[in-house]
């Protein structure tokens, strides 16, 4: 097999290898899929086991008391109608509402894995979405680089075979080998980016081969043209009703209190309750009593845990407040840069970037014709790198900015 038709197979052999997916389709995979996703759900399952339990009651005691030795009559284990026996059974009856409090908390508890699973599955999403786009503009660089590589590279070549013959100088070849290493750079760090993003989206989805992402050129000019539905004050406060990440601090405050509450009523003392049969060495045979048992109270017993619920309860505060001033400058931050980046793209017009490629046809026909010099050539060819590479990036961090926002407020922000 020559050379080229093993670069052929092996072309073929990675295309074959890459599943081609939309972003809708990675979305369902990854809710299915998602390894980080799978494993979280069972701290949900583990909090629910943790409110069963809190309502578990204590189990009854059952005491046997026999005679072991009997001096009178020289008998061991004498258990029959004239030796003793005695039985009793007593129970824990917990007061304080003390269960009921242990059961509010571990509920609490419960609602704070389920809005910390929301939230996973918010940020993996996010994440999901970043890279898919990611991966869809890098290629675009990707390909506008390998065109102008391919072209400058036919052109190094004829040109190191006229540098032979003494018709162009090694100044000219030097030139464009330059031009070519820089592509070459260029397109190492695009591509090395590429591998990267889609081994992270394999991740995400799951999936046990490459990802292809695909969309339409149509709906990436929809996406490109949203605007949102409301301002950055009206943004910030929907981030405060709705952000998962800050909802969850609100509820740690809220378990923290709660926690206080039982921790409270653990100082209340448990009142024991029991039956007891005695067959002889009562007051009377074949006695039948009652008994009640409860602690003194001379003191707390949970001092301690108690003041240790007050300072959770202050510092859930603090972090319930510093998360939401972080949250209201992060939203501030990201709208203020995908505005900017918006209004920065937009300044160009659609016929700019159409100008771009026409004189880009006209400077490679005039040069193949002689009246442009290497020197302007190679000097358009780097500024159009350049300027191409730019256009590329500011689209992909508007449409990151976007969905930082979404992920920021959570709730449609966009029409």
């Amino acid at each position: 097999m020559n050379r080229i038709a093993m670069l052929c197979l092996a072309i073929s052999s990675s295309a074959a290898a890459q599943q081609q997916m939309s972003l809708l389709e990675c979305e369902e995979a990854f809710q299915k899929n998602n390894l980080q996703l799978l494993a979280a759900q069972y701290n949900i399952s583990e909090a629910e086991a943790d409110i069963i339990q809190a309502k578990i009651w204590d189990q009854p005691n059952l005491s046997v008391e026999l005679n072991a030795f009997d001096p009178e009559n020289n008998k061991v284990l004498h258990i029959g109608s004239t030796g003793a026996k005695e039985f009793g059974i007593d129970q824990l009856l917990v007061l304080g509402g003390k269960r009921k409090n242990e059961v509010a908390f571990a509920k609490s508890n419960k609602e704070i894995a389920e809005l910390q699973f929301k939230g996973l599955v918010i940020d993996l999403r996010a994440q999901l979405r970043n890279t898919f786009y990611s991966i869809i503009f890098d290629e675009k660089k990707e390909q506008n680089v390998d065109l102008q590589l391919k072209y400058i590279t036919n052109l190094l070549n004829a040109y190191e075979s006229q540098n032979k013959k003494g018709n162009v100088s090694l100044k000219d070849v030097v030139r464009l080998q330059s031009l070519v290493i820089g592509l070459q750079n260029d397109r190492t760090e695009i591509t090395n980016n590429i591998i990267q993003e889609k081994q992270t989206l394999k991740l995400l989805t799951g999936n046990k081969t490459d990802i292809e992402p695909i969309i339409s050129e149509e709906e990436l000019e929809q996406l490109f043209n949203r605007q949102p539905l409301i301002n950055l004050e009206e943004l910030q406060q929907k981030a405060v009703e709705n952000n998962t990440n800050y909802l969850t601090f609100i509820k740690i405050t809220e378990s923290s209190q709660l926690n206080l509450k039982w921790q409270k009523s653990l100082n209340i003392p448990d009142l024991t309750v029991g039956a007891r049969y005695t067959q002889r060495g009562a007051a009377f045979d074949n006695q039948v009593a009652v008994s009640f048992g409860i602690p003194i109270p001379l003191w707390k017993k949970n001092k301690g845990n108690e003041m240790k619920a007050e300072f959770q309860i202050e510092e859930s505060k603090k972090d319930e407040e510093r998360q939401k001033q972080e949250l209201l400058a992060q939203v501030n931050t990201t709208y203020k840069i995908w505005d900017n980046q918006y209004q920065q793209y937009y300044t160009l017009k659609p016929h700019d970037f159409k100008n771009m490629d026409l004189v880009f046809n006209g400077i490679v026909t005039n040069f193949q014709r002689g009246n442009v010099s290497l020197i302007e050539f190679t000097d358009f060819m780097e500024s159009y790198k350049q300027s191409v590479l730019h256009i590329y990036d500011m689209k992909k961090q508007i449409m990151l900015s976007a969905e930082q926002l979404n992920q920021l407020v959570q709730t449609k922000i966009f029409y």
